[in-house]
């Protein structure tokens, strides 16, 4: 008895075990894509930087706030900047044309005199004119009092050259004073950081109390509505892609669903370390909730085609040929590919059988 079920057994395991596995042809859409992989940006999302070194004196902002174009983020110290506008405003003040006017009343007055003296040396010299022409006084008199006329002019006119040339030099001294600290209070503008765009405030990287400098990122802001799919295609495919092409996106945080977005723009420079190119994407209709750096997994669709006679890629060897339910191999030619099927453009009916070729 145990003998006979035992033979039973074997010749149903045997039947099993050459029992091949065929299908037959369907007819579905089929999609041609290009998979891609990247993070999703907040638009116009970039990193703060300061201008100067310093100190953080002052954190204005936490993650998750939202801000206004030219709201100040962050303030910072420097002890030498501090100095520097003191002293500009004290050259500024010490400059001023109306600190000094007592310069210039006093040189208005030195041409007063050298006027008024003038005016009498004159008036002299010409009294003696009149005197020697009546042949009176000595010749020598008459010489000297024309030097002294002759002095006279010389100092009124030196007295206005020096007036003019004083003004000269105390309104240069301070226009180049006021000038002086008004490019130290916009040095002292860059000590406040402020936002560029109307965005979110998504990372805080500084803490007050740190020192900083022009090549530490300080925050990261962007926009809070809007977001861009930066996505890395390989250089083999990017001649592929075009702007407005269909892009199917996977998310983790979104898992079993599917959105559908566009792209927008393709950046024409290769990442050399990488040989990718960055293209980037919108949603047509984006998740109800989304955070800048998300990482997402992608398909841009490059060709659709509806109801067309598909079998599974694992059917398919030598990207050319099938075997039938026979065994009989059979060459087809094929169209569109995806990662589990392809298209029979010819060399197969829907009813035919198909087995699985052993690997």
């Amino acid at each position: 008895m145990y003998k006979v079920s035992y033979v039973f057994l074997t010749i149903f395991l045997f039947a099993c075990k050459n029992k091949k596995e065929t299908i037959k042809p369907s007819m579905e859409n089929i999609s041609s894509s290009i998979y891609a992989s990247g993070l999703i940006k907040s638009n116009n999302q970039y990193q703060v930087f300061g201008t100067v070194n310093g100190i953080i004196s002052q954190v204005y902002v936490t993650e998750g706030d939202l801000v206004k174009k030219g709201q100040p983020l962050f303030a910072i110290e420097n002890e030498t900047q501090k100095l520097n506008k003191e002293n500009a405003e004290l050259a500024a003040r010490y400059s001023d044309s109306y600190a000094n006017e007592s310069k210039l009343s006093d040189a208005k007055l030195a041409i007063d005199f050298a006027r008024n003296k003038m005016k009498n040396d004159s008036l002299l010299f010409v009294r003696q004119q009149s005197l020697w022409q009546q042949q009176i006084g000595t010749r020598i008199e008459l010489e000297q009092k024309e030097l002294q006329y002759q002095n006279s002019k010389t100092n009124y006119t030196s007295a206005i050259f020096k007036y003019q040339d004083l003004k000269r030099q105390i309104d240069f001294s301070s226009e180049q004073s006021k000038k002086n600290l008004l490019i130290t209070k916009n040095l002292q503008n860059d000590f406040t950081i402020k936002s560029e765009i109307d965005g979110k405030v998504y990372a805080i990287l500084k803490k007050k109390g740190e020192i900083t400098n022009p090549q530490t990122a300080l925050a990261t802001i962007g926009d809070d509505q809007k977001y861009t799919l930066e996505m890395q295609v390989d250089e083999y495919d990017i001649l592929k892609i075009k702007k407005g092409l269909p892009v199917l996106v996977n998310l983790d945080s979104y898992p079993g669903k599917v959105f559908d977005a566009t792209v927008t723009k393709i950046n024409p420079l290769m990442n050399e370390r990488s040989k990718t190119f960055m293209v980037e994407a919108e949603f047509i209709k984006k998740p109800e909730q989304l955070y800048a750096n998300i990482s997402f997994e992608a398909s841009i669709v490059l060709e659709t085609k509806q109801n067309v006679l598909l079998i599974p890629r694992l059917y398919l060897f030598n990207d050319s040929t099938v075997i039938k339910a026979n065994g009989e191999k059979q060459i087809i030619k094929t169209g569109l590919k995806d990662y589990n099927k392809v298209e029979v453009v010819s060399g197969l009916s829907a009813t035919d059988e198909l087995l699985k070729p052993i690997k």
